[in-house]
């Protein structure tokens, strides 16, 4: 691998993850950024409760990015070996953590009960 291409990196991860799997997941992030613009757009405006939730699911998102990754590289918590393999795995959790925030608020505003909609609408 002689150049840090785009088109390196995606060959990369269709490796690693299969070609199937990764552009689902591809597709699922567009799906989600694409839903949580709606969401902003139509709200106008950011509900801080379903903020608060997004941001306590953030935990859970960092745990499953890492676990998603090493289960698909087979790699264990002893394979570690240096500062690189640490940075990678904290941007994997970063990653893992803001998806996760962005997919429970678009979630709780697309399926929010009707007390929850009517609530945010008040404020």
């Amino acid at each position: 691998m002689q150049d840090l291409t785009f088109g390196t990196m995606i060959a990369v991860f269709e490796e690693i993850f299969g070609r199937g799997l990764f552009w689902a997941m591809v597709v699922a992030a567009v799906l989600v950024t694409l839903g949580y613009l709606f969401v902003l757009i139509r709200d106008r405006s950011v509900s801080w409760r379903k903020f608060l939730y997004a941001q306590l699911s953030m935990p859970v998102g960092a745990v499953l990015a890492v676990w998603f990754v090493m289960v698909m590289t087979h790699s264990h918590v002893s394979d570690i070996g240096g500062p690189v393999d640490v940075i990678v795995l904290l941007g994997i959790a970063v990653m893992g953590a803001v998806g996760m925030a962005i997919l429970v608020y678009t979630l709780e505003s697309l399926l929010g009960s009707r007390r929850t909609t009517q609530s945010s609408n008040d404020s």
